[in-house]
Parts: structure tokens; sequence; C-alpha cells
């Protein structure tokens, strides 16, 4: 969907997120997709707000993060958690004090409407809807006859997605601005379908990653990507692939301190302000 320029391997996160303007719709991967963790906090010293996040979904430590932070207004996707870890507890207190715009969604929702977008189409049937309370919150999900059906047949037509900025962690990234995502197909879909499409990466790729034969299938092209960042450990605290796996201590003391307004506060201070932590 976006428009061809010529890509920016950028020095620094910060001029990354710089990017992203205030009240951008932005959707994130999944925490299994590559969480750009790095990059939310860079959002968070930015000082971004009234974003809309739609989870590529569900969302967990990136999105509780930006919730707390103050840096949404609009949230969508099918649910908000930290897994082990326990519940979003930014998510629960912001939703408990209606502070944020909160849609329902569903995971073959959204992937349906992402499909929509990156192959040019204004909207997606899906089946899989039919019957259930959230079409009751969603107007926009018009309910058709199958017109080839020769019998009552409805369907779910759902509008193609196109956000702003898609924002996303990858483990290789070359000096032409091609990222490599590996399995994590979905994250190529929502790159082919969005007008910004920024990533930090993990490892520098040194040649033309689109040159293998091997790397080119799993690899955003940088036809799609606007910017990208070398950012070591740029998914933590959250697992990225075989990397490196969850910073159980680290998570465990977030869920603890972002309870709270006060212990939300200190989490912040020590670990996205101060930058005091030292990543694994």
């Amino acid at each position: 969907m976006n428009t061809y320029r010529k890509p920016v391997v950028l020095d620094n996160v910060a001029d990354l997120v710089g990017m992203i303007d205030d009240g951008a719709t932005l959707v994130v991967p999944a925490d299994y997709g590559g969480s750009p963790a790095e990059a939310a906090r860079a959002l968070v010293r930015k000082g971004a707000r009234n974003l809309r996040l739609i989870g590529g979904p569900p969302s967990g430590y990136v999105a509780d993060l930006l919730i707390g932070a103050g840096c949404l207004s609009y949230l969508e996707m099918p649910g908000v958690i930290l897994g082990d870890f326990g519940l979003a507890p930014r998510f629960r207190a912001a939703v408990t004090a209606g502070k944020l715009e909160i849609r329902d969604t569903t995971c073959p929702a959204f992937h349906s409407s992402i499909a929509a977008a990156q192959k040019g189409l204004p909207f997606m049937p899906m089946r899989g809807l039919i019957g259930s309370d959230i079409l009751k919150y969603r107007p926009e999900w018009q309910v058709i006859r199958n017109p080839y059906a020769g019998h009552d047949d409805p369907i779910v037509l759902l509008p193609a997605l196109v956000p702003d900025v898609v924002l996303f962690h990858g483990l290789w990234g070359d000096r032409y601005g091609n990222v490599w995502v590996g399995k994590a197909f979905e994250v190529m879909a929502m790159a082919q379908s969005a007008k910004t499409v920024l990533a930090t990466f993990e490892h520098f790729y040194e040649g033309d990653l689109l040159d293998d034969v091997h790397m080119a299938p799993s690899t955003v092209s940088q036809l799609y990507v606007t910017a990208s960042v070398h950012v070591d450990k740029g998914a933590w605290p959250v697992a990225f692939g075989k990397e490196y796996g969850f910073d159980a201590e680290h998570l465990s003391r977030y869920a603890q301190l972002a309870r709270t307004d006060e212990g939300f506060a200190e989490y912040l201070d020590e670990f996205v302000f101060e930058r005091t932590h030292t990543a694994p």
C-alpha cells in the first residue's frame, strides 16, 4: 500500500519513532512475531500521544507499556495479557477508569482485514463471526447474503485495514533497507498493507538479503520498508525466536510494579527514561 521511496537505515531508535506522528494508527505484531519493545520504550520517551493501537494479535508488554504511559487513545485487539506473568495491569486500570476507547476484535478478523489491504481490496469476507456477540459492537462489519449461494447463507464483510504505521522487530537487516522476519509471515502481510513500515532488527546482514536464495522468501523488501535501525535485544524483555527467551525476572517485576500508578512510574524511571538496566 505504501508508495515506494528509498528506505533509510538509521543510526538510532529515537529517529525511527520520530517518524510516527501523534494520532497515527499503529499496528504491531504479537509477541511471537517480533515485538518492537525497545521502539515502544522510545515512543514513551518521545512523549507520543493519541496513538490508535491495533494489535497483531494479541499483545502484551508493548501494549500495556504504551497504555500506562498515556501514549494511546484507542485500542483494538482481542486481548492484552502478559501470558505466564499474569494479567496486563495498566490495560485493566485504563479500561476500568474509562481512559481508553476499546474495540473488540478476533485474531482471524484482524488478519482478514490486513489481507484485504495487502491485496488492494476494499473488504474481505469471513464466516467465523456469524452467531457471535461481537457483531453487535462492530456495526461496520456488515453481514450480507452470499450472492453465489442458492439458499440463505450469511457472510460477514470486514473492511480493509490500512495502518498508518506498522512497527516490528526483525532478526536480520541489511544496509539496503531489507528486513528478514523468518516464519512471521503475518508481519510480511502487515508491511505490505501499511502506509509506513518501520523496523528494528537484531543483527546486521552483510550483503543484500534479497540476493540470498534462502533468505529472500522471508524478507520484507526495501520496496515496503520506510526506515530501519539496528537495535541489539530490541524485543527484550519479550522473547524473540531462538535468540532469547522471556526475561522472567524482569517481566515478573514489571507485572508487580505496574499494578499501581506509583509502581508504574517507578518502572518508567528505572527502565525507560533513565536506561539504568542492562539487557541480558
